[in-house]
């Protein structure tokens, strides 16, 4: 039975592939890769505040997931609580993410402290997605493996290069596409707010 839901995942993942950019996860896809969070992970440290510390930012339920990166490591989104988040989902093969590609890399940098820029890689094999990371000097940026499509389907994203950027209480005030130019706007606007 476990075989054929996997030879069904990856017959999904192959035919999302093959219709282009403007593919999503399908149905089929696996969601065990990303977690919700659990309550000890509230504070960056994932231990609950001791009552010497200040406490954590409420975590909002946009943020209750965790994960691994493309290099293993990690990932637990409630870290992020407090402050504004670009979700950026895209696929190593996405021509229009490529072109994307080059702003992240350019304002992630200047940005990791006040609006952190996540990316959510999807839609391809680990080693495209690691390859995409290097060629576009991303590896300064937090990239999620996503490749069984969870946090896409979570966020409702049928189609890549999508910008999910939430303000700094998780409510998602931009869902969509964004140019190097408005992404770099949105960012500065969220990190003056």
């Amino acid at each position: 039975m476990r075989t054929a839901v996997t030879a069904a995942a990856v017959l999904g993942v192959v035919l999302a592939a093959a219709t282009g950019c403007a593919a999503g996860p399908g149905p089929g896809a696996r969601t065990e890769a990303v977690a919700p969070a659990s309550p000890a992970a509230a504070s960056p440290s994932g231990s609950a505040a001791g009552p010497s510390s200040a406490p954590p930012a409420p975590v909002p339920a946009a943020l209750s997931f965790t994960g691994k990166t493309l290099d293993g490591t990690a990932f637990d989104a409630a870290t992020l609580a407090g402050r504004p988040v670009v979700l950026w989902f895209w696929a190593p093969w996405c021509a229009t993410c490529a072109s994307q590609a080059w702003t992240v890399a350019e304002i992630a940098p200047t940005y990791r402290d006040t609006v952190p820029i996540v990316g959510v890689a999807g839609l391809g094999e680990q080693k495209a997605m690691t390859s995409f990371v290097t060629e576009f000097d991303l590896g300064g940026t937090t990239q999620i493996d996503d490749r069984a499509g969870a946090l896409w389907r979570r966020f409702k994203v049928v189609e890549q290069s999508t910008f999910v950027v939430l303000d700094r209480t998780g409510r998602v005030v931009h869902q969509g596409f964004l140019d190097g130019e408005a992404l770099t706007r949105q960012v500065e606007t969220l990190a003056r707010g």
